[in-house]
């Protein structure tokens, strides 16, 4: 084999790598799963703060239930002095039934907001559970993306090795002036650094060249290098 037809076979191992890199690059569970976290984006500062909301009407709630607890335990133990004996001014009973009166008014009005606070909670409460409902499949649905995206990955970089592998093998027995022109002109042309002449045709390109310029090129020794006119890669005549 001479080195022109070795430099092909490079050729063909940096070509089915560079499509593995483009496969890898649009695999559709990238795009996918892009699109998933972005809803999961959108998704995850909603539920944080409905559940901050939550939080908070909770703690508002419990702080209320005190406040009433609170408030009843002293009216009864005002209550309690009352009824003891132990208090017998008729107007010292009189201010202390006052305070009880006013200490379960006040309890009554915590509770009302409470019971407020309890609606709200509740409201909530199904508004959290619609949105965790929407939130845990998507997430579910990311993680199997995410998988299956790592799954593809692992697989092209498995094939990309045994190409590159392939390839070095190949570049052996290729003149390092010659590989490093076949990389010059790769890099010119868009990926194609060596190319089949067919006919007049350029197989890099394809483009025709001057037939009288492909039957100089037939005519050089095997391992003359000659060029495309029209895509500057290096040409091999059949």
């Amino acid at each position: 084999m001479s080195v022109l037809e070795a430099l092909l076979v490079v050729q063909e191992h940096d070509t089915a790598a560079d499509r593995l890199r483009h496969r890898r690059a649009t695999l559709a569970e990238r795009t996918e799963l892009e699109a998933s976290e972005a809803a999961l984006a959108e998704l995850e500062p909603v539920l944080a703060d409905l559940r901050r909301r939550h939080d908070e009407l909770s703690a508002d709630e419990r702080r209320l239930d005190d406040e009433a607890r609170s408030l009843e335990e002293k009216a009864a133990a005002v209550e309690k002095t009352m009824y003891s004996g132990e208090v017998s001014s008729p107007r010292e009973l009189q201010a202390m039934q006052a305070d009880v009166g006013q200490l379960r008014r006040h309890r009554e009005r915590v509770e009302e907001r409470e019971l407020e606070v309890m609606e709200a909670r509740d409201a909530l409460d199904t508004e959290l559970a619609d949105a965790e409902q929407s939130f845990e499949p998507a997430r579910g649905e990311s993680a199997r993306l995410r998988a299956a995206l790592a799954s593809q990955e692992e697989m092209i970089a498995g094939e990309l090795t045994a190409q590159t592998q392939a390839r070095a093998a190949a570049a052996a027995g290729v003149p390092a002036e010659l590989l490093a022109l076949y990389e010059r002109c790769r890099a010119k042309a868009r990926g194609v650094g060596v190319a089949r002449l067919a006919g007049t045709t350029c197989q890099g390109c394809h483009l025709a060249i001057p037939a009288t310029e492909a039957e100089r090129i037939r005519r050089q020794p095997p391992d003359h290098v000659s060029h495309c006119d029209n895509c500057g890669c290096i040409l091999v005549a059949s």
